[in-house]
């Protein structure tokens, strides 16, 4: 991804992305054109997949886009954002999450991932190191929580 800062235009893969002050992520000049009540909002689950990293397929599921567009209505975007930025954004989290996993499938026993695994390999970002430990601490209460009802419920 290369970026024009006097323009405030966005390259990525082959498209072109243009940034305005009520964009939080980089939007494509050519959706600026369209009308915005054409926006389906948050019904759509397949998108038309550019030169993406799925080698051309044509239409593919997308998978986050439902949670993205929240996300980004959270961090300060539009409540319905354009299609081409929650893409970009999926494309990136797809892409962040498969380069984690072979990552993870290399270092720990080779072909499996384990949490360990990930947990190792963000140990140096303190940032997601922290909101993995939260996550695992809660996912554990979770789980006595759920024993102890179950017990309470089913036990004698």
């Amino acid at each position: 991804m290369r970026r024009n800062r006097k323009e405030n235009t966005w390259y990525w893969k082959n498209r072109t992305y243009r940034c305005t002050p009520t964009d939080t992520i980089a939007a494509p000049i050519s959706s600026r054109i369209a009308d915005e009540d054409d926006d389906p909002g948050f019904e759509e689950d397949i998108e038309e997949a550019g030169s993406g990293a799925e080698g051309g397929q044509g239409k593919r599921k997308r998978l986050f886009s439902k949670e993205l567009r929240c996300m980004m209505y959270g961090f300060g975007d539009d409540q319905n954002p354009y299609t081409e930025s929650v893409d970009i954004l999926e494309d990136l989290v797809i892409e962040f999450i498969t380069e984690m996993t072979h990552k993870a499938m290399s270092i720990g026993r080779q072909g499996r991932v384990q949490v360990e695994d990930i947990v190792f390999l963000i140990r140096k970002d303190p940032r997601k190191f922290a909101r993995v430990k939260d996550l695992l601490t809660m996912n554990e209460e979770l789980k006595r929580a759920r024993k102890a009802f179950d017990e309470a419920n089913y036990g004698s």
